[in-house]
């Protein structure tokens, strides 16, 4: 058997249920292992019957696969035994219905006029596209002072505010989208503030001087669609300001930051934290996962999982030496926040038999 084979982990106790928030969330730079540990703490959360649902809002679409079950894009229950439910959010099946939930058309004409493209300017990623010059009105530089996040994020954001409020789940565990989606969705509530009063602005600018050519504005049917629209602007902004509300309250909502022990994780990691502060956001756990530690070491207890030979394997040696570096500057960096480790696995982590150890390494 090789060093980083895996034995049987049929004498892992399995956490049954976890102490966390309402709402606990990890984030990080993409590839670290969000996933795999949302999946665990919802897993974990879940065995004491605490109605669970774990959100994947990440178009890579791995919680399907780290689960091991076919994952819709509206919560669904995947387990018989227990009561966890699953969702993969699907952005661009969203962006179909419009990325925020708001019809581009319900701005009666107002919305061409923002951009040749609805309010969203140069298209779904919220930019002009190749080749394409840049809309004057809804470009960087014009009326709108700057583009629309991302169509893909703000989707993922409309779906996931239906499920935040959800009577149906007593935990959500989210494995939100890599870390600069993640803060640009909290930046909607005072970009459509801003949208709603500069559309206002300019119907009142344009609306008596272009009273004589029709169809700019269209006929009283568009006016009331303009409003109708812009009302559903509103309440859009008001719910995103709710959910920013539950993720600054430390009694709700866990942040958890994932990182593997490498020099540039580090640094991400801890610009990730900052940024957090700044939006007043709490951060309680770091992860730092896939260390080349035995994984006993880890668990504090002895586990019939193989590690890393570092004696007789100087490939092991010398990667650990350089975990060890990142590890003791995240330690430090981080001080004051649980700081959870995970071992590297020899194989991928996929169904409940590995999830339970990475749950017992996050418990």
């Amino acid at each position: 058997m090789s060093e980083l084979d895996v034995e049987a982990v049929d004498d892992i106790d399995a956490p049954a249920g976890i102490d966390a928030a309402e709402y606990v969330l990890y984030g990080g730079k993409g590839g670290v292992g969000k996933t795999t540990c949302a999946a665990a703490t919802a897993l974990a959360s879940a065995r004491d019957a605490t109605a669970t649902l774990v959100v994947s809002t990440d178009p890579a679409h791995s919680l399907s696969d780290t689960l091991d079950a076919d994952i819709p894009a509206t919560p669904t229950r995947i387990r018989e035994d227990i009561p966890l439910y699953a969702a993969e959010i699907d952005p661009e099946a969203a962006v179909g219905e419009g990325p925020l939930g708001v019809d581009e058309d319900a701005l009666g004409g107002v919305g061409e006029l923002l951009g040749g493209d609805g309010m969203f300017g140069g298209g779904a990623g919220g930019a002009a596209g190749a080749g394409q010059a840049e809309d004057p009105i809804g470009g960087e530089d014009g009326l709108l002072g700057g583009s629309m996040p991302g169509a893909d994020e703000a989707a993922a954001l409309r779906l996931l505010l239906d499920y935040v409020d959800d009577d149906r789940f007593d935990r959500v565990v989210i494995d939100t989208a890599p870390t600069g989606h993640t803060l640009r969705l909290l930046e909607l509530p005072e970009t459509m503030d801003s949208m709603v009063g500069k559309i206002l602005q300019l119907r009142e600018r344009f609306s008596g001087m272009m009273d004589n050519l029709t169809g700019m504005f269209g006929g009283d049917d568009d006016e009331v669609d303009a409003e109708a629209g812009i009302e559903d602007l509103r309440e859009l902004s008001d719910r995103i300001e709710h959910l920013r509300s539950i993720l600054q309250d430390p009694r709700k909502t866990d942040f958890r930051i994932v990182m593997v022990p490498e020099e540039l994780s580090v640094v991400e990691s801890e610009r990730l934290l900052a940024q957090l502060d700044e939006f007043n956001i709490p951060v309680s756990t770091v992860v730092v996962n896939r260390v080349m530690q035995d994984p006993s070491e880890v668990l504090g207890e002895d586990v019939d999982i193989a590690g890393p030979n570092h004696a007789d394997c100087e490939f092991c040696a010398r990667r650990w030496q350089v975990q060890q570096d990142a590890l003791a500057r995240s330690q430090d960096m981080f001080r004051g926040h649980d700081v959870r480790r995970v071992p590297l696995f020899a194989e991928e982590v996929r169904g409940e038999r590995l999830l339970s150890v990475v749950a017992a390494c996050l418990d």
